[in-house]
């Protein structure tokens, strides 16, 4: 349960991330009210998970999956580049995520 936790906390993660983005400094208030609640349920969801997970293993999952979430999201809907490099070293990170589900 604890892992499934985690994986929606980093999801929720890549929400917030895009919602503090289009909220341009808090001066939008639809993304910013989704902000605030994105990142008190990602926060919540990542204490949670650490209870049984080694923070470590814990942080860095939570971090990778918003990091290529929100790295993801930015090229779909930003239109930001979405070069052959980039986009593998976004897989090298989702490897790592995987390889510590793994080894846990």
């Amino acid at each position: 349960m604890s892992w499934l936790v985690l994986a929606v906390s980093g999801v929720l993660e890549t929400v917030w991330a895009s919602a503090l983005a289009e909220s341009r400094g808090f001066s939008r208030l639809g993304p910013s009210a989704l902000f605030v609640v994105a990142l008190t349920a990602s926060m919540g969801g990542l204490a949670y998970a650490l209870r049984t997970i080694p923070v470590g293993t814990g942080y860095a999952v939570w971090v990778g999956i918003g990091a290529v979430g929100t790295a993801a999201y930015g090229m779909l809907a930003l239109d930001e580049p979405a070069t052959a490099l980039r986009i593998a070293c976004l897989m090298l990170i989702v490897v790592g995520i995987v390889g510590l589900k793994l080894v846990h």
